[in-house]
């Protein structure tokens, strides 16, 4: 049996279900940091530095080799069918690069105390990831369309 890990498609191009899966564990880790930054406030900001730094890594780094894709690519993909199609990368490193300043500006906010800013942009990042895991769509993909050629992605 080939390993599963090195078989996985996760290369130049992306299985969108890995995208959801991705999305879904984000909006996860963004939920449990905004109900309990009040609460006990280290471990809020520690869930929240923790999804800075990997939107950071997956942004500036791989796609593929983010927490999310591994635990993807050893866990999930090896249940899977092949996927019916792949996608183009880049739109989805993009969208993390979005994430990534969202939940880093948030994570900023929170610490200098200014925790309404700090809600907001985390909630913005909260909502787009829930809105990719739920209904696949990905805005920061579409807004990397119109940064690149003034089109949404896949329109």
């Amino acid at each position: 049996m080939p390993n599963a890990v090195a078989a996985c498609p996760l290369r130049g191009r992306v299985d969108p279900r890995l995208l959801r899966f991705s999305a879904g564990a984000t909006a996860f880790v963004l939920a449990a940091a905004l109900l309990v930054v009040d609460a006990v406030r280290p471990l809020g900001l520690f869930l929240l530095a923790t999804q800075v730094a990997v939107f950071a890594f997956t942004a500036f780094v791989s796609f593929q080799w983010s927490v999310w894709a591994q635990v993807f690519a050893r866990v999930v993909w090896p249940r899977l069918e092949a996927p019916a199609r792949l996608e183009d990368a880049r739109p989805p490193r993009f969208a993390q690069l979005v994430g990534f300043v969202l939940t880093a500006v948030s994570l900023v906010a929170f610490i200098i105390g200014t925790n309404v800013v700090g809600y907001a942009f985390a909630s913005l990042a909260l909502a787009a990831a829930a809105l990719n895991a739920a209904a696949g769509l990905c805005v920061g993909c579409k807004l990397y369309g119109l940064v690149r050629g003034g089109q949404p992605a896949g329109a």
